[in-house]
C-alpha cells in the first residue's frame, strides 16, 4: 500500500505530476539533480512504489451523448474490460465526465489521473483534440479506446476505419454499384473523417465520380436521423444506387424514413453501415455492416495497462483492430 501519493509529492517538491510520475518510474527524460529530489521526498513521506492496480477505472469522456447514448457499443467495452480485471482480482469502477462542463471535466480529470493506484481505461469516442489536454500529465498508467491524440501521445486501442469503410465500399461496388452515396452524422466524432477518407478511396480506386448530391449529413441519432433523411427525401431527389453510412444509428433512422417514401431496400438502394449493432440484425431488411470487436477492444485494454506497470518503457502504441464484414440483406447485386 502507498502511505503518500504522487500529488502530494508533486505539491511537496513543486514538480508537475508527470515528472514526478516518470522519476518515480526510472524513466528517461528527467534531469538527474531533479530525479533525486523527488526520490528524496518520496522517501520521506514514506511512498512506496507498487508493481500492480488496485482496481481497473473505466471513464467515458461524454461530450453530447448524441453519438454514445443510443448506441451498443461501449457497454461491449466495459464487459471486457470487466471479464480481465476479474481473471485478475481486481475491481472495476465507473466515472462518467461530462466534457461539456470544462471547469468540472478539469476537476475530475485531475482526481482521477493523479491516483495513482488505478488504471484508467478512457473511453474517448466523442472527445475532440482539445479534450485529451486533461489527460496529458496522468501519473496513473491510461490506455484510451475508441480514440487517439493528434499531438499527445496515449497507449491507444482504436478501430481500423479508413480500411474498413474502404472494404465495405468495395463491397458495393464488386456487386455492381457505380453511384454510391455517403451518410455523415452532423456530429463529427474523430471516427467519421476516417470513414470517410475509406469511402473516397474505394470511389477513386474504382474510378468512380463523388458526387456531392449524394453526401448527406443526418442526425446522429435514430429519430435525428430519420428526421434529417425524411426531409432530404421531401425534395425529391435523384437516388443512387447505393449509400455507405457512417454508422448504424444513422443507417436505421434512413431506413425508417425511406421505408415510410415508399422506397424499397435493397431493390430501390442498398445500404451498408458500420458497427454491427444488435439492431442491425433484426432490422427489415437486417443491415449489411462492418462488426467492431468492442469486447476484445476493452479486454486488450486492460492487457496494455498490465503490460505498462510491468514493463515501463518511453513509447506509447496504438493499436488498431480490424472490422468484420458482416454480410446480410441490405445490398442488391446489380
Amino acid at each position: 500500500m502507498r502511505n503518500v501519493g504522487v500529488r502530494e509529492i508533486s505539491r511537496r517538491t513543486g514538480f508537475s505530476p508527470a515528472t514526478v510520475s516518470n522519476a518515480l518510474n526510472n524513466k528517461r527524460g528527467v534531469n538527474k539533480d531533479t530525479a533525486e529530489t523527488i526520490r528524496r521526498m518520496a522517501k520521506e513521506l514514506g511512498y512506496e512504489r507498487s508493481d500492480s492496480l488496485n482496481h481497473i477505472r473505466f471513464v467515458l469522456a461524454r461530450k453530447s451523448g448524441r453519438v454514445l447514448d443510443e448506441g451498443t457499443f461501449h457497454p461491449g467495452v466495459i464487459e471486457g474490460v470487466e471479464r480481465v480485471a476479474a481473471q485478475l482480482k481486481l475491481q472495476t469502477t465507473f466515472t462518467t465526465i461530462e466534457l461539456s462542463n470544462r471547469e468540472a471535466a478539469a476537476k475530475q480529470a485531475y482526481d482521477i489521473t493523479h491516483d495513482a493506484s488505478n488504471g484508467i481505461v478512457l473511453l474517448a469516442t466523442e472527445m475532440a483534440e482539445e479534450d485529451y489536454l486533461l489527460f496529458r500529465d496522468s501519473a496513473a498508467p491510461l490506455v484510451v479506446v475508441d480514440g487517439w491524440s493528434d499531438r499527445l501521445f496515449f497507449e491507444s486501442v482504436v478501430t481500423q476505419n479508413e480500411n474498413s469503410a474502404f472494404r465495405a465500399v468495395t463491397y458495393l461496388v464488386d456487386n455492381g454499384h457505380r453511384q454510391i452515396g455517403y451518410i455523415a452524422g452532423d456530429t463529427r466524432i474523430k471516427n467519421f473523417p476516417l470513414r470517410e477518407r475509406g469511402y473516397r478511396r474505394a470511389m477513386r480506386e474504382a474510378g468512380l465520380p463523388i458526387d456531392p448530391r449524394w453526401r448527406i449529413e443526418v442526425g446522429t441519432t435514430v429519430n435525428g436521423s430519420y428526421d434529417s433523411m425524411k426531409a432530404w427525401l421531401a425534395t425529391n431527389p435523384q437516388l443512387p444506387t447505393a449509400f455507405f453510412v457512417e454508422n448504424d444509428i444513422m443507417a436505421l433512422g434512413c431506413m425508417r424514413a425511406m421505408a415510410e417514401r415508399g422506397i424499397r431496400i435493397p431493390d430501390e438502394v442498398s445500404m451498408v453501415g458500420f458497427d454491427d449493432l444488435p439492431y442491425a440484425s433484426i432490422c427489415n431488411p437486417p443491415l449489411t455492416t462492418a462488426r467492431i470487436p468492442n469486447r476484445e477492444m476493452g479486454e486488450i485494454a486492460v492487457r496494455r495497462l498490465i503490460d505498462r506497470i510491468q514493463e515501463p518503457r518511453d513509447y506509447t502504441c496504438v493499436t488498431h483492430l480490424s472490422t468484420s464484414f458482416v454480410e446480410r440483406q441490405s445490398v442488391k447485386r446489380i
